[in-house]
């Protein structure tokens, strides 16, 4: 059984999600926020040495023993793998490089400049100077993903792959704190869509409260 530590408002549910589009059984150990710090409890650290969300364990290696999977992007090419392939690179080409571009850019790319963004908006009149150039860098972001799925429905091609469920952590993010507005319709589209997947609702269901969908 795979065990997903959960913490709540993370990148951590992009994996409940996965694993109900994976139809793979799993058992979700939700952790909160500390309300002051937004800092995850200390009782991740008994999971994994640094104290952070996702981790999986799963106990299916050759003589049943629990292995400890962290990073988000890692755990999702485990999981594909091991459900066969499903939701993994599609067969053409050039799917597959934007496949493999969009699985690394979530966390690689977007990621930076949006907890830029939130350090930036909790330092108030502090941070003030900073703001407008961290929003200005995600704009660029923005607007480049925006021409992307002008020309097709999902980021890697004509079909849903786990790279789409690696973007939707940045963009509900970004719809939630950074801009992406009606002005970028392809976008919005698109987290619309992911929204009205029923694997989606049910993941929503099973990690609890989620401020982002």
């Amino acid at each position: 059984m795979i065990i997903v530590h959960h913490l709540e408002n993370s990148r951590s549910q992009r994996l409940l999600w996965l694993l109900e589009e994976l139809e793979l059984p799993y058992e979700v150990r939700r952790y909160e926020r500390d309300p002051k710090t937004m800092l995850a409890p200390p009782e991740l650290k008994k999971v994994h040495p640094l104290g952070k969300s996702p981790v999986i364990e799963d106990g299916d290696d050759a003589e049943g023993r629990s292995r400890a999977i962290a990073e988000t992007g890692a755990i999702v090419e485990y999981l594909v793998e091991k459900a066969d392939g499903r939701l993994g690179p599609p067969a053409n080409r050039d799917a597959v490089l934007r496949y493999r571009q969009f699985l690394h850019y979530a966390e690689g790319s977007m990621m930076p400049p949006l907890l830029a963004l939130l350090v930036v908006n909790r330092l108030g009149l502090l941070g003030m100077p900073a703001r407008a150039s961290v929003q200005k860098m995600l704009d660029a972001h923005l607007d480049w993903l925006e021409t992307e799925l002008a020309g097709r429905d999902w980021f890697a091609g004509g079909e849903f792959t786990a790279a789409d469920i690696m973007m939707s952590f940045p963009l509900e993010a970004c719809r939630h704190r950074a801009g992406l507005d009606e002005s970028r319709p392809h976008l919005i589209d698109w987290l619309e869509r992911i929204h009205a997947r029923p694997a989606y609702a049910e993941a929503l269901r099973k990690g609890g409260p989620y401020a982002y969908a």
